[in-house]
């Protein structure tokens, strides 16, 4: 809404309110990343790939490194799409560096 102000110089004048309209934004998605097990890779070689690429302390490391030995999968941690991707494929590239048959993979949360 704007109003028009007549000043003495016989100039019109626009005042008014300046809105600013913000995009509506929406939370990127997230991802999990899972380890699956396999009966060939070994346990200390997944402590490190959890220390290593995920970040996770030797105990959580250890915790989650057996939660996927009996339980066939488990989650290494929740993340956008670009660092879940990035993160499955170092995974993924370690376990062919050390020749184990190591699989990641990543579902939408």
């Amino acid at each position: 809404m704007t109003e028009r102000n007549h000043e003495d110089n016989g100039v019109e004048e626009e005042t008014g309110i300046a809105t600013k309209t913000r995009p509506a934004t929406k939370k990127p998605s997230l991802y999990r990343v899972l380890l699956l097990n396999d009966d060939y890779t070994p346990m200390e070689f997944v402590v490190e790939i959890l220390v290593g690429i995920f970040r996770k302390t030797p105990e959580d490391a250890a915790r989650i490194m057996l939660h996927v030995h009996q339980n066939g999968v488990g989650m290494c941690g929740v993340y956008t799409y670009e660092v879940a991707e990035t993160k499955v494929a170092q995974v993924l590239d370690a376990a062919r560096r050390g020749q184990h048959p190591l699989q990641c993979t990543m579902e939408k949360e």
